[in-house]
């Protein structure tokens, strides 16, 4: 691996014009192709084999031309004080605006509140649905702006006018200002890192340009391949943590190699044979618990971690060819470790005075603290693991939900009709269940739909049921229940499994199936899926990236203890999502309005993305301490020689990534809030306690036997010489000697 790794980095900063050529005709290819591409339609959310996705099946069968699918709006209306909206001013306005509505394009239906009981017992409250004929994602802005206008316009008569349902459904927008910050911090972290402008914009470059490939590369399959727009936001997010991650770690190695005497070419290829090894098969830990999302079978959370994963695999590629190219094209720009600037003479001398004078350069901060849990492993151990278990306590309190009008920001129009339908209808109006009736298996499909109809009236929690409505071929029934509590809350989850414990009687007397269906049903089943799904995930995800690891490591205990480490992270980040999340701890800090359910796929998300990001430290910090031991340093001098080489540039990383992630705490849309923080936070925890503190004094206890490998696995396992062995074999045979003629043509063959 680093053989071939080290070929194809001197080939690529040989062969530099080549090499930026193509990255940048795939860049104008793909943005080519994103321009040009059809706007992406719906984005159909499905959920195989649920209840709530057999009974939305069903309703598009039997009741065809409904639009079961299609968009719905609400425009809910309040009298001013001391009047109510059966006025006759009042209702004008509501009629006015219901026949507007009705004239508009693609408007299938406009309810009328006063012949629908849409009007509050008090009679102060009322609304007006609309439903389309097409999805929300596909809805024109002429439709939404005719909707928002219309609503407008009956509140210049006085009325309190707001518009809710998914009509108003836009493509989730991470805060821009928000991601130009993270950018920002990541260039100041890079320049302090790597002391120079030059060499700092190469990882924000490459990155930008793999970020830029991959998200236009979504951007031109959507409509193909039914992509959302927070597939890309993802793409978006993790591309280019890992891009910047990527290249830093290749141009640090670079510039150390630098600092050791080498020329640049044989610096370019030793970096990429080494730091590009751990690249690789950190980029495959990532790739593998993207990929892995594959296995929970929500074909949404399926295609958004194939997109992310490809986009990391584009990230990999540019670090491994791109990142030698530009050091080519940058020259004596990307300084050697050490030198700075204009200082560059006078830190030669003093250098040389210190060398004669016999003295040794101050430790760094990366090699004291290195020291010192070699000197207190112990308690340094029970400290961080204390520390992250308090910290995952809130995690055990986790209520899962789906986001809806309920957790927008008061500011939005949706938030205030929610709230206006609460406080005129009751909190569960906002969440009805649709019950299907599928009678076609009865004798009497009347009487079976009233049999549930009544079953229904009669339990707890419920405050309203439709009378049945059947379709045309009168097998088919649906009933709207409206609960007495929000849809997100724990009362309404057990109503629908009440229901559905009903059902079970029902067909035992009338052959009648009964299903529950609708958003709320839709969000609960999505909830159990992903819960069931998480343990045969998690151990999927970690049993690949262990038997990868054992490669990388040629141990068993180093990949154990990175696996292990990782779940404290996870939960101790996921208490941390809960306490301000759900328990409303510091929310105002970050901008979170409402406190509710977390996001039903928090979970099983987070455990995919922060594995791969940890073992992204994992890899690139214990490989350069596998290094030091393979060429025969003591355990514990190797842990300090890792640190020293690595810890700057794995905290520089980490810092970079959290800036990153937390450019999205600024956007509007609660899930990408979410996420940005849930990913911060956890990076935080795994790389500055896990691998920076839990990691080190674990293989400080375990001394020789952290490297313990039964040889027989020794012998079949491959040799992927991560450590570079073979490059200092060929260093001692060819010297920094220009490479044959013939290696293009071996790499061609390789």
């Amino acid at each position: 691996m680093a053989t071939f790794l080290y070929k194809l980095g001197r080939l690529a900063f040989r062969r530099r014009h080549f090499v930026a050529l193509i990255w940048v005709a795939l860049l104008t290819l793909a943005g080519v192709g994103a321009a040009s591409a059809p706007a992406a339609g719906t984005t159909s959310f499905s959920i195989p084999g649920t209840e709530a996705q057999k009974a939305f099946d069903l309703l598009e069968q039997r009741f065809p031309g409904g639009s079961a699918d299609g968009a719905t709006g609400r425009i809910v209306f309040k009298a001013p004080e001391g009047q109510k909206m059966t006025d006759a001013d009042n209702k004008a306005t509501v009629m006015k605006t219901v026949d507007e509505l009705r004239d508009g394009s693609e408007v299938a239906s406009v309810t009328d509140p006063f012949t629908t009981n849409a009007v509050s017992k008090d009679g102060t409250v009322a609304y007006t649905s609309v439903k389309y004929d097409v999805p929300g994602m596909e809805l024109k802005d002429a439709t939404r702006d005719a909707l928002e206008a219309a609503a407008d316009q009956a509140q210049a008569t006085g009325l309190t006018v707001d518009v809710g349902g998914d009509a108003l459904q836009a493509g989730a927008e991470p805060g821009a200002a928000g991601e130009i910050v993270g950018i920002a911090i990541a260039a100041v972290v890079l320049v302090i890192t790597l002391g120079s402008l030059v060499a700092a914009g190469l990882p924000l470059l490459t990155a930008i340009i793999g970020v830029g490939i991959g998200v236009s590369t979504i951007t031109a399959l959507a409509k193909a391949l039914d992509l959302g727009d927070t597939t890309s936001t993802l793409a978006l997010m993790i591309g280019l943590a890992v891009g910047i991650d990527y290249a830093l770690f290749i141009v640090s190695r670079y510039r150390s190699e630098l600092a050791e005497g080498r020329d640049r070419e044989e610096a370019a290829g030793r970096a990429t044979g080494t730091a590009g090894s751990a690249v690789v098969f950190a980029g495959l830990t990532v790739v593998i618990a993207l990929a892995g999302l594959a296995v929970v079978n929500v074909p949404m959370l399926t295609k958004m971690g194939l997109a992310a994963a490809g986009t990391v695999v584009v990230a990999v590629l540019i670090a491994l060819t791109m990142i030698p190219a530009l050091l080519g094209y940058a020259g004596r720009k990307v300084r050697p470790t050490g030198e700075k600037g204009k200082l560059r003479g006078r830190d030669k001398s003093e250098k040389a005075r210190s060398e004669k004078a016999g003295t040794q350069a101050k430790p760094g901060l990366g090699t004291r603290w290195a020291s010192f849990v070699i000197r207190r492993p112990a308690a340094v151990l029970l400290l961080g693991v204390v520390g992250l278990g308090v910290i995952a306590v809130p995690a055990t309190q986790l209520e899962l939900g789906l986001p809806d009008d309920g957790s927008q920001p008061t500011s939005t129009t949706q938030r205030r009709a929610y709230d206006l339908l609460s406080e005129g209808f009751g909190p569960g109006f906002n969440g009805p269940l649709m019950i299907v009736v599928d009678a076609k298996n009865s004798d009497d499909p009347k009487a079976a739909a009233t049999t549930v109809a009544d079953g229904i009236k009669g339990l707890k929690d419920v405050v309203t049921v439709t009378p049945a409505a059947f379709n045309k071929a009168g097998d088919t029934a649906t009933i709207t229940v409206i609960p007495d509590s929000k849809p997100s809350s724990v009362q309404t989850e057990d109503l629908v499994h009440v229901i559905r414990g009903q059902g079970a009687d029902v067909k035992a007397d009338t052959g009648a199936e009964v299903l529950v269906t609708g958003t709320t049903a839709m969000n609960i089943d999505f909830s159990q899926k992903l819960n069931d799904a998480l343990i045969p995930y998690l151990a999927l995800v970690v049993g690949l990236a262990f038997l990868l690891l054992i490669v990388v490591f040629r141990s068993i205990l180093v990949p154990l203890k990175a696996a292990l480490g990782f779940l404290l992270s996870v939960l101790a980040a996921l208490g941390a999502v809960v306490a301000v999340f759900q328990w409303g701890w510091l929310s105002g800090l970050i901008g979170v309005e409402q406190t509710g359910p977390i996001m039903s796929m928090m979970p099983i998300f987070m455990v995919g993305v922060v594995f791969g990001l940890a073992m992204d430290y994992e890899v690139f910090l214990v490989t350069r301490m596998r290094e030091a031991y393979v060429h025969g340093e003591s355990p514990s001098q190797a842990i300090v020689t890792g640190f020293r080489h690595s810890a700057r540039v794995v905290a520089a990383a980490a810092i970079i990534m959290m800036a990153v992630f937390g450019g999205f705490i600024s956007s509007s849309e609660s899930m990408i809030k979410m996420i940005g923080f849930g990913l911060a936070i956890a990076v935080f925890f795994d790389a500055f306690v896990v691998r920076m503190a839990i990691v080190p004094a674990v293989l400080a206890l375990l001394g020789k036997k952290a490297w313990w490998l039964p040889k027989w696995l020794d012998r079949a396992l491959p040799n992927v010489d991560v450590e570079g062995e073979g490059l200092r074999t060929q260093a001692d045979k060819d010297g920094d000697a220009d490479a044959d003629p013939d290696e293009e043509k071996e790499l061609v063959r390789a």
